[in-house]
């Protein structure tokens, strides 16, 4: 694939758009699937919990494949100085001023009975630097710099060797899925090496997986036949999700397996089940968006834009909003789809009247000036 002439991928616009939304949805959701979350309603969903587990599995590692995408085309066109610059710029800045302005809120509203005034306790919440969920960004950023180096391991005679042999394994209609196997092996000995649900970026059962989706994308946008191997395979693929799908409830549903496995055993089988899920939405997902999102719309370009403010915000305003809104003596659907509209509405009057006019505001949170 000749990557100095690539100016946009399509079915990467439209992925990168519906997937930072998929994560909105599911951050409105999360007060009410039972879960120990910022803010929790009295009232939860085991349901709601059910589904959100499922894709939970496929989303983030998407946009990870993405950056790794990214970060080859942007490589290719630019100086190594050039490209660190850019992402001083648009990732550790946003990360910093993020973790000063936009986390606090949250943090606030999650102890609000056992704190004063927030503008009393901002300082103290300021100087705590917590990511939260800007850790995206902080991954981001990290796997951005070591994108240099691989970039031209990846450019070397080991680097052609790879895709060659990634190449002759996309001939076979499941040999991409194959990679999935490599996939069980990172996620289950990190998982059982450093056993967190942090997402701290030294912990490797988490950085480590999602790693692995970013030098796929570093992998696969080198070569023009593994891309088109993803498009035409896209159906085997689907029934290979199918399948994956089935394991993955199965052992959900499964009762209490504690009398014939290991805790280790049991938590091995549900992260095998999770990379099945994850890999085979990962090449259906890709392969259908490439079938049928072919162009990109002047509204999706400018999405494109404001999504990475709007991905910063999203969660602030939802748990700012939602601490009031679960206060509602109201049914839970009738609170999700009121979240649901508030927290898009004023997310999205943060991004288009504040941050997009003002050229500060644009440097601050990552977008071009």
């Amino acid at each position: 694939m000749d990557l100095k002439s690539t100016v946009r991928l399509s079915e990467l616009d439209w992925l990168r758009v519906i997937l930072i939304l998929a994560v909105f949805i599911h951050h409105v959701l999360m007060p009410f699937n039972g879960d120990d979350w910022h803010i929790m309603n009295n009232e939860s969903s085991k349901v709601l919990d059910d589904i959100m587990v499922y894709f939970e599995q496929f989303r983030l590692p998407m946009l990870f494949f993405i950056s790794g995408v990214g970060a080859v085309i942007l490589l290719s066109k630019v100086t190594v100085l050039k490209f660190t610059k850019d992402k001083v710029l648009r990732l550790f800045i946003p990360l910093l001023v993020g973790s000063l302005l936009v986390i606090p809120p949250q943090t606030y509203i999650e102890n609000i009975n056992a704190m004063q005034s927030y503008w009393r306790e901002y300082p103290a919440l300021a100087l705590k630097f917590e990511t939260n969920h800007l850790w995206f960004i902080e991954y981001l950023f990290v796997f951005f710099l070591l994108a240099i180096p691989l970039n031209k391991l990846f450019a070397s005679s080991l680097g052609t060797s790879i895709i060659n042999a990634l190449q002759k394994l996309s001939n076979y209609k499941t040999g991409l899925y194959s990679l999935v196997i490599l996939l069980i092996i990172i996620k289950v000995y990190f998982s059982l090496m450093f056993p967190s649900d942090d997402k701290k970026i030294e912990n490797l059962s988490s950085s480590a997986f999602y790693f692995f989706f970013f030098i796929a994308g570093m992998l696969f946008i080198r070569s023009k036949v593994i891309w088109q191997a993803i498009c035409e395979q896209r159906f085997y693929n689907l029934l290979l999700l199918f399948f994956s799908t089935i394991l993955f409830y199965a052992y959900y549903y499964s009762p209490d397996l504690s009398e014939y496995l290991s805790q280790d055993m049991r938590w091995s089988i549900w992260w095998l089940v999770c990379c099945l899920v994850a890999w085979s939405a990962f090449l259906t997902i890709l392969g259908y968006a490439q079938c049928y999102f072919t162009k990109t719309p002047k509204w999706l370009s400018q999405s494109n834009e404001l999504i990475y403010p709007f991905y910063i915000f999203h969660q602030t305003v939802i748990v700012v909003i939602g601490y009031y809104v679960i206060a509602w003596q109201a049914p839970i659907s009738l609170k999700i789809i009121a979240l649901l509209a508030l927290s898009f509405l004023i997310t999205s009057v943060i991004c288009w009247f504040i941050i997009k006019p003002f050229r500060i505001l644009r440097f601050l949170f990552g977008l071009k000036t």
